[in-house]
């Protein structure tokens, strides 16, 4: 699904040392896989992802994407690209107060041109566990379910790849294991999954842990069970 080949990236600002956020990063994700990046902040683990993610274009290096060389791609193709393919879910989960859950995860069906909405949207929700909370607005949700519907967003164009930034960072211990228990769930239908997190304990319940630090990989192995 993902394979990156001496990929770097550094950002720049007037009258400031250049940061190199990555640095000749070359790894690859199977498709299907549940891949945890653990990193203390400022190690580089969310710049991977939203290069990962077609948010960022590296400097140098090379990017396929499900057998696809990205890295020379329009901005528009990218946009593309993210519709078709990508799901992403943030530490903040970003929902408007405004809408429903149903109506939050019905969003992103305006811009693939998707008929269905509320099917879809229903079907979402289903798959986290909140067929009951569809009606309901997001300061009538924990946090865990808000996590949830924003997961059920990220899910409902059935993206190939869930990218997860410090998805359980705003939660407490309970919440965080039923968010970990969702993204268990659907890399069991197949989605391919990468979550960024500095928490050992979220990673190590992935299958597989890369550890990235000072803009590198320093260690990527499975994960014992």
């Amino acid at each position: 699904m993902i394979e990156l080949k001496n990929v770097s990236k550094t950002y720049r600002k007037d009258h400031e040392s250049p940061v190199k956020a990555v640095a000749q990063i070359s790894v690859k994700i199977e498709k299907g896989a549940f891949v945890a990046i653990l990193g203390p902040s400022g190690s580089g683990k969310s710049t991977l992802m939203n290069l990962m993610g077609l948010l960022d274009r590296p400097d140098a290096g090379e990017y396929i994407l499900d057998g696809r060389p990205v890295h020379d791609l329009s901005d528009d193709e990218l946009a593309a690209m993210r519709n078709e393919f990508i799901g992403f879910v943030f530490q903040s989960y970003h929902l408007l107060p405004r809408m429903t859950s149903l109506e939050n995860v019905q969003l992103p069906l305006l811009y693939a041109s998707k008929k269905d909405y509320k099917k879809l949207g229903e079907a979402a929700l289903s798959a986290v566990g909140l067929a009951d909370r569809m009606s309901h607005y997001s300061n009538e949700l924990s946090g865990g379910q808000q996590q949830r519907v924003a997961i059920a967003r990220a899910l409902v164009n059935n993206p190939q790849l869930l990218l997860a930034d410090e998805p359980t960072g705003n939660l407490d211990g309970a919440a965080a294991e039923e968010i970990m228990n969702v993204f268990k769930e659907q890399r069991s239908r197949g989605t391919t999954i990468v979550l960024v997190t500095h928490n050992l304990d979220v990673a190590m319940q992935a299958e597989r842990m890369v550890t990235v630090d000072g803009g590198a990989i320093v260690s990527d192995r499975r994960v014992a069970g």
